[in-house]
Protein backbone atom coordinates (compact mmCIF):
# COMPACT_ATOMS: atom_id res chain seq x y z
CA UNK A 1 0.00 0.00 0.00
CA UNK A 2 1.10 3.57 -0.87
CA UNK A 3 2.20 5.12 1.87
CA UNK A 4 1.39 9.15 1.31
CA UNK A 5 3.92 12.09 1.79
CA UNK A 6 2.59 14.47 4.37
CA UNK A 7 3.67 18.05 4.11
CA UNK A 8 3.73 20.32 7.35
CA UNK A 9 1.89 23.27 8.63
CA UNK A 10 3.43 26.37 9.91
CA UNK A 11 2.03 25.18 13.09
CA UNK A 12 3.75 22.28 13.08
CA UNK A 13 0.39 19.80 12.06
CA UNK A 14 1.28 17.79 9.07
CA UNK A 15 -1.48 16.90 6.70
CA UNK A 16 -1.12 14.19 4.21
CA UNK A 17 -0.16 15.51 0.00
CA UNK A 18 -3.56 13.56 -1.37
CA UNK A 19 -6.77 12.67 0.03
CA UNK A 20 -10.61 12.97 -0.77
CA UNK A 21 -12.87 15.45 -1.87
CA UNK A 22 -16.90 15.27 -1.11
CA UNK A 23 -18.14 17.79 -2.95
CA UNK A 24 -20.74 16.40 -4.94
CA UNK A 25 -20.76 13.10 -3.57
CA UNK A 26 -24.15 12.20 -2.96
CA UNK A 27 -25.83 11.37 0.25
CA UNK A 28 -26.17 7.35 -0.08
CA UNK A 29 -23.20 7.11 -2.23
CA UNK A 30 -20.39 8.67 0.07
CA UNK A 31 -20.52 6.91 2.79
CA UNK A 32 -18.87 4.06 0.67
CA UNK A 33 -17.05 6.06 -1.08
CA UNK A 34 -15.10 6.94 2.43
CA UNK A 35 -15.14 3.77 3.42
CA UNK A 36 -13.48 2.68 0.46
CA UNK A 37 -10.88 5.37 0.57
CA UNK A 38 -9.95 4.38 4.23
CA UNK A 39 -9.38 1.16 2.59
CA UNK A 40 -7.46 1.55 -0.12
CA UNK A 41 -5.00 4.19 1.93
CA UNK A 42 -6.52 7.35 2.17
CA UNK A 43 -6.13 8.80 5.70
CA UNK A 44 -7.69 12.82 4.41
CA UNK A 45 -10.99 13.24 3.72
CA UNK A 46 -12.02 17.21 2.63
CA UNK A 47 -15.66 17.91 3.86
CA UNK A 48 -17.56 20.95 4.03
CA UNK A 49 -20.66 22.21 5.70
CA UNK A 50 -22.04 23.21 2.54
CA UNK A 51 -21.85 19.89 0.58
CA UNK A 52 -24.65 18.12 3.24
CA UNK A 53 -23.22 14.81 3.17
CA UNK A 54 -21.07 15.38 6.53
CA UNK A 55 -23.76 12.86 8.71
CA UNK A 56 -23.64 9.92 6.22
CA UNK A 57 -19.09 10.43 6.04
CA UNK A 58 -19.28 11.07 10.40
CA UNK A 59 -21.61 6.83 10.14
CA UNK A 60 -18.03 5.85 7.80
CA UNK A 61 -15.37 7.26 9.84
CA UNK A 62 -17.12 5.70 13.37
CA UNK A 63 -17.62 2.11 11.12
CA UNK A 64 -14.05 2.39 10.36
CA UNK A 65 -12.79 3.61 13.85
CA UNK A 66 -14.91 0.79 15.84
CA UNK A 67 -13.17 -1.63 12.78
CA UNK A 68 -10.05 -0.81 14.12
CA UNK A 69 -9.04 -0.37 10.73
CA UNK A 70 -7.53 3.24 11.31
CA UNK A 71 -7.26 5.41 14.57
CA UNK A 72 -8.58 9.01 14.83
CA UNK A 73 -4.70 10.12 14.62
CA UNK A 74 -4.07 8.69 11.34
CA UNK A 75 -6.90 10.24 9.68
CA UNK A 76 -6.93 14.16 8.80
CA UNK A 77 -10.59 15.53 8.66
CA UNK A 78 -10.98 19.05 7.05
CA UNK A 79 -14.79 21.03 6.89
CA UNK A 80 -15.11 24.29 6.06
CA UNK A 81 -17.35 26.89 7.81
CA UNK A 82 -20.59 28.47 5.21
CA UNK A 83 -20.46 32.17 3.88
CA UNK A 84 -23.96 32.32 6.50
CA UNK A 85 -22.17 31.97 9.26
CA UNK A 86 -19.51 34.33 9.07
CA UNK A 87 -21.29 36.31 11.95
CA UNK A 88 -18.87 35.94 14.99
CA UNK A 89 -21.46 34.71 17.21
CA UNK A 90 -22.54 31.57 14.94
CA UNK A 91 -18.99 30.35 14.23
CA UNK A 92 -18.87 28.32 16.80
CA UNK A 93 -22.34 26.45 16.80
CA UNK A 94 -21.85 25.38 12.84
CA UNK A 95 -18.70 24.30 14.00
CA UNK A 96 -20.18 22.17 16.52
CA UNK A 97 -22.72 20.99 13.98
CA UNK A 98 -20.21 20.10 11.72
CA UNK A 99 -18.46 17.80 14.53
CA UNK A 100 -21.54 16.45 15.35
CA UNK A 101 -22.53 15.72 11.91
CA UNK A 102 -19.15 13.99 11.32
CA UNK A 103 -19.18 11.68 14.99
CA UNK A 104 -15.67 13.67 15.86
CA UNK A 105 -13.99 15.33 19.07
CA UNK A 106 -12.29 18.31 16.87
CA UNK A 107 -11.34 18.68 13.55
CA UNK A 108 -8.04 18.87 11.73
CA UNK A 109 -8.32 21.89 9.95
CA UNK A 110 -11.35 24.60 9.47
CA UNK A 111 -11.57 26.88 6.85
CA UNK A 112 -13.28 30.07 6.12
CA UNK A 113 -15.03 28.73 2.48
CA UNK A 114 -14.98 31.87 0.81
CA UNK A 115 -14.28 35.51 1.76
CA UNK A 116 -18.00 36.77 1.17
CA UNK A 117 -20.59 36.84 3.68
CA UNK A 118 -24.36 35.76 2.98
CA UNK A 119 -27.31 36.97 4.89
CA UNK A 120 -27.28 34.71 8.48
CA UNK A 121 -30.22 33.11 9.90
CA UNK A 122 -32.27 31.68 7.31
CA UNK A 123 -31.60 29.79 3.84
CA UNK A 124 -27.82 28.68 3.04
CA UNK A 125 -28.21 30.82 -0.40
CA UNK A 126 -30.86 33.33 0.70
CA UNK A 127 -32.31 35.11 -2.74
CA UNK A 128 -34.21 37.91 -2.72
CA UNK A 129 -37.80 37.90 -5.05
CA UNK A 130 -35.13 38.65 -8.08
CA UNK A 131 -33.63 35.05 -7.05
CA UNK A 132 -29.96 37.37 -6.58
CA UNK A 133 -28.13 36.28 -3.12
CA UNK A 134 -28.49 38.49 -0.22
CA UNK A 135 -25.19 39.36 1.18
CA UNK A 136 -23.65 40.30 4.41
CA UNK A 137 -21.70 42.88 5.48
CA UNK A 138 -19.77 40.98 8.11
CA UNK A 139 -15.81 41.55 7.14
CA UNK A 140 -13.70 38.06 6.91
CA UNK A 141 -11.07 39.60 9.36
CA UNK A 142 -13.99 39.41 12.35
CA UNK A 143 -14.71 36.33 10.78
CA UNK A 144 -11.17 34.67 11.18
CA UNK A 145 -10.88 36.33 15.18
CA UNK A 146 -13.89 33.88 15.66
CA UNK A 147 -11.71 30.92 14.24
CA UNK A 148 -9.07 31.59 16.15
CA UNK A 149 -11.37 30.59 19.63
CA UNK A 150 -11.88 27.53 18.19
CA UNK A 151 -8.11 26.34 17.74
CA UNK A 152 -7.80 27.64 21.46
CA UNK A 153 -10.93 25.86 22.92
CA UNK A 154 -9.54 22.55 21.52
CA UNK A 155 -11.94 22.66 19.06
CA UNK A 156 -9.98 22.37 15.89
CA UNK A 157 -6.29 21.65 15.39
CA UNK A 158 -5.49 23.95 12.51
CA UNK A 159 -6.88 27.10 10.58
CA UNK A 160 -6.96 28.14 7.20
CA UNK A 161 -8.85 29.68 4.21
CA UNK A 162 -10.31 28.97 0.77
CA UNK A 163 -11.11 30.64 -1.76
CA UNK A 164 -8.96 33.78 -0.76
CA UNK A 165 -6.51 35.76 -3.18
CA UNK A 166 -3.51 37.47 -2.16
CA UNK A 167 -4.44 40.84 -0.67
CA UNK A 168 -7.25 39.36 1.72
CA UNK A 169 -4.42 36.73 2.84
CA UNK A 170 -2.82 39.84 3.43
CA UNK A 171 -5.56 41.46 5.55
CA UNK A 172 -6.01 38.25 7.54
CA UNK A 173 -1.62 37.78 8.01
CA UNK A 174 -2.11 41.75 9.16
CA UNK A 175 -4.49 41.15 11.96
CA UNK A 176 -4.01 37.02 13.13
CA UNK A 177 -2.72 36.24 16.19
CA UNK A 178 -2.76 32.04 14.89
CA UNK A 179 -2.00 32.58 11.07
CA UNK A 180 -3.88 30.62 8.64
CA UNK A 181 -2.12 27.57 7.66
CA UNK A 182 -3.85 26.51 4.43
CA UNK A 183 -5.11 28.10 1.25
CA UNK A 184 -7.78 25.89 -0.61
CA UNK A 185 -8.28 26.75 -4.04
CA UNK A 186 -9.18 26.05 -7.90
CA UNK A 187 -6.02 24.10 -9.32
CA UNK A 188 -5.42 22.07 -12.15
CA UNK A 189 -3.22 22.71 -15.30
CA UNK A 190 -5.29 24.62 -17.10
CA UNK A 191 -5.74 27.12 -13.70
CA UNK A 192 -2.07 26.71 -12.17
CA UNK A 193 -2.43 29.67 -9.35
CA UNK A 194 1.33 29.50 -10.15
CA UNK A 195 2.36 33.37 -8.82
CA UNK A 196 -0.78 32.92 -5.73
CA UNK A 197 1.01 29.55 -4.91
CA UNK A 198 4.48 31.40 -4.84
CA UNK A 199 2.85 34.14 -2.52
CA UNK A 200 1.53 31.84 -0.39
CA UNK A 201 4.82 29.88 0.28
CA UNK A 202 6.31 32.98 1.02
CA UNK A 203 4.03 33.22 3.95
CA UNK A 204 4.03 30.07 4.98
CA UNK A 205 1.12 29.03 3.82
CA UNK A 206 0.30 25.42 2.11
CA UNK A 207 -1.83 25.27 -0.65
CA UNK A 208 -4.32 22.79 -1.79
CA UNK A 209 -5.81 22.37 -4.33
CA UNK A 210 -9.82 21.72 -5.19
CA UNK A 211 -10.67 20.33 -8.74
CA UNK A 212 -7.83 19.08 -9.51
CA UNK A 213 -9.41 17.14 -12.19
CA UNK A 214 -11.04 20.06 -13.94
CA UNK A 215 -14.11 19.49 -12.29
CA UNK A 216 -15.92 17.86 -15.15
CA UNK A 217 -19.31 16.90 -13.12
CA UNK A 218 -19.82 20.87 -12.14
CA UNK A 219 -23.37 21.77 -12.21
CA UNK A 220 -22.84 24.52 -14.37
CA UNK A 221 -20.44 23.31 -16.93
CA UNK A 222 -22.28 23.62 -20.64
CA UNK A 223 -22.01 21.42 -22.94
CA UNK A 224 -18.71 22.10 -25.64
CA UNK A 225 -16.57 23.52 -22.89
CA UNK A 226 -13.15 21.95 -22.82
CA UNK A 227 -12.73 18.87 -20.49
CA UNK A 228 -9.35 18.81 -19.37
CA UNK A 229 -9.34 14.92 -18.80
CA UNK A 230 -9.86 14.70 -22.73
CA UNK A 231 -6.67 17.18 -23.42
CA UNK A 232 -4.65 15.74 -26.25
CA UNK A 233 -1.56 17.00 -24.95
CA UNK A 234 -2.50 14.97 -21.78
CA UNK A 235 -3.34 11.80 -23.44
CA UNK A 236 0.11 12.03 -25.31
CA UNK A 237 1.88 12.54 -21.85
CA UNK A 238 -0.43 9.64 -20.26
CA UNK A 239 0.32 7.48 -22.66
CA UNK A 240 4.08 8.38 -22.50
CA UNK A 241 3.73 7.41 -19.23
CA UNK A 242 1.58 4.13 -19.05
CA UNK A 243 -0.95 6.30 -16.71
CA UNK A 244 -4.59 7.91 -17.17
CA UNK A 245 -4.88 11.57 -17.97
CA UNK A 246 -6.34 11.96 -14.10
CA UNK A 247 -3.12 10.11 -12.77
CA UNK A 248 -0.87 12.42 -14.94
CA UNK A 249 -2.64 15.83 -13.84
CA UNK A 250 -3.00 14.26 -10.04
CA UNK A 251 0.73 13.48 -10.03
CA UNK A 252 1.39 17.30 -11.29
CA UNK A 253 0.27 18.31 -8.43
CA UNK A 254 1.85 16.33 -5.78
CA UNK A 255 5.11 16.34 -7.78
CA UNK A 256 4.66 20.43 -7.15
CA UNK A 257 4.25 20.11 -3.18
CA UNK A 258 0.54 20.88 -3.93
CA UNK A 259 -2.04 19.19 -1.36
CA UNK A 260 -4.49 17.48 -4.03
CA UNK A 261 -8.20 16.53 -3.05
CA UNK A 262 -10.07 14.49 -6.34
CA UNK A 263 -13.26 13.90 -5.50
CA UNK A 264 -14.66 9.92 -6.80
CA UNK A 265 -17.41 7.75 -5.13
CA UNK A 266 -16.29 5.18 -7.71
CA UNK A 267 -14.15 2.44 -6.00
CA UNK A 268 -11.78 1.88 -9.19
CA UNK A 269 -11.20 5.84 -9.60
CA UNK A 270 -10.68 6.39 -5.87
CA UNK A 271 -8.20 3.22 -6.01
CA UNK A 272 -6.70 4.70 -10.06
CA UNK A 273 -6.07 8.37 -8.23
CA UNK A 274 -4.37 6.86 -5.71
CA UNK A 275 -1.69 5.50 -7.98
CA UNK A 276 0.35 8.13 -8.52
CA UNK A 277 3.38 7.31 -5.94
CA UNK A 278 5.03 4.79 -8.54
CA UNK A 279 6.20 7.07 -11.24
CA UNK A 280 7.44 10.87 -11.15
CA UNK A 281 6.80 13.22 -14.46
CA UNK A 282 10.15 14.36 -15.46
CA UNK A 283 11.10 18.15 -15.29
CA UNK A 284 10.47 19.02 -18.61
CA UNK A 285 6.89 17.62 -18.62
CA UNK A 286 6.20 19.31 -15.69
CA UNK A 287 7.03 22.71 -17.40
CA UNK A 288 5.35 21.70 -20.38
CA UNK A 289 1.85 21.10 -18.28
CA UNK A 290 2.64 24.59 -16.14
CA UNK A 291 2.05 26.19 -20.54
CA UNK A 292 -1.39 24.71 -20.75
CA UNK A 293 -2.66 27.47 -18.04
CA UNK A 294 -5.16 29.65 -19.65
CA UNK A 295 -6.89 31.24 -16.64
CA UNK A 296 -9.55 28.23 -17.36
CA UNK A 297 -11.66 28.86 -14.25
CA UNK A 298 -14.31 25.73 -13.74
CA UNK A 299 -15.76 27.53 -10.53
CA UNK A 300 -16.65 31.43 -11.08
CA UNK A 301 -18.30 32.14 -8.20
CA UNK A 302 -21.04 33.75 -10.28
CA UNK A 303 -24.24 33.72 -7.61
CA UNK A 304 -21.41 35.96 -5.85
CA UNK A 305 -20.32 38.40 -8.28
CA UNK A 306 -21.54 41.49 -7.04
CA UNK A 307 -19.92 40.99 -3.66
CA UNK A 308 -17.39 43.49 -2.31
CA UNK A 309 -15.16 40.98 -1.43
CA UNK A 310 -15.53 38.41 -4.34
CA UNK A 311 -11.91 37.06 -4.73
CA UNK A 312 -11.69 36.84 -8.20
CA UNK A 313 -13.31 39.55 -9.61
CA UNK A 314 -10.58 42.49 -9.90
CA UNK A 315 -7.21 40.91 -7.93
CA UNK A 316 -4.99 39.93 -10.12
CA UNK A 317 -4.57 36.42 -8.17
Amino acid sequence: MNVIPKVTFSNGYEIPIFGLGTWKSKPGQVQQAVQDAIDIGYRHIDCAYIYGNEKEIGSALKHKLAEGKVKREDLFVTSKLWNTFHRPDLVEGVLRESLKNLELQYLDLYLIHWPLAYKEEGELFPADDQGKIMFSDVDYVDTWKAMEQLVTKGLVKSIGLSNFNKRQIEHILKIATIPPVNNQVECHPYLNQKRLIEFCKSKNIVVTSYSPLGSPDRPWAKAGEPLLLEDPKLTELAQKYGKTTAQIVLRYQVQRGIVTIPKSVTKSRIEENFNIFDFALAPEDMDYIDTFDCNGRFCPMTPGLDHPFHPFKNDEY
